[in-house]
């Protein structure tokens, strides 16, 4: 297995577990959404508003793709990118996937102390994140749950991570 894939909501910090995990390994990380912005020279936040959320998703699933051609890599998906169109069988069948599970109070504190700007939940006071992670969650958890591993976002265990990547 020589490609790792993290998957998870948004807020249970995926790109810097994934900075964590190449480092340890010795291997390259990549974020999916760096690499949008790159390939399209437009912030994902910008994209949003200046376009409509399924074409993000179309382009999206391209970039996702191109990574096959990177090896001994670790890449941090967007929250949704494991939602979308075949993506997250396309990880599995290319790589290995990890979710980070997080509790959605949990992500809801996170993103609200984030610097990080989210365009899905932007503008929205802390009752409506809070009401609207409740049910966005639930409707992503079964493509997450796919994912060969599983482990806790909340003060992640690197070395047990690890273990279980070796096992895989």
């Amino acid at each position: 297995m020589n490609r790792i894939y993290i998957v998870g909501y948004m807020g249970a910090g995926k790109t810097t577990a994934a900075r964590r995990l190449a480092q340890r390994l010795g291997w390259e990380v990549v974020d999916t959404d760096a690499l949008f912005e790159e390939k399209y020279k437009i912030s994902v936040s910008d994209f949003f508003t200046k376009y409509d959320e399924p074409l993000y998703r179309k382009l999206e699933s391209e970039v996702l793709k191109e990574t096959e051609n990177i090896e001994n890599v670790v890449v941090s998906t967007g929250g949704g990118t494991a939602c979308y169109f075949d993506n997250m069988d396309w990880m599995n069948q290319h790589g290995l996937t990890v979710f980070l599970r997080i509790s959605p109070q949990a992500a809801v504190d996170r993103v609200l102390h984030s610097r990080h700007k989210r365009p899905l939940v932007d503008g929205k006071s802390e009752q409506e994140l809070t009401d609207f992670v409740s049910l966005h969650y639930a409707s992503r958890l079964p493509f997450y749950e796919q994912a060969k591993i599983t482990v806790k976002a909340e003060d992640l265990d690197l070395e047990g991570l690890i273990r279980q990547i070796e096992i895989k």
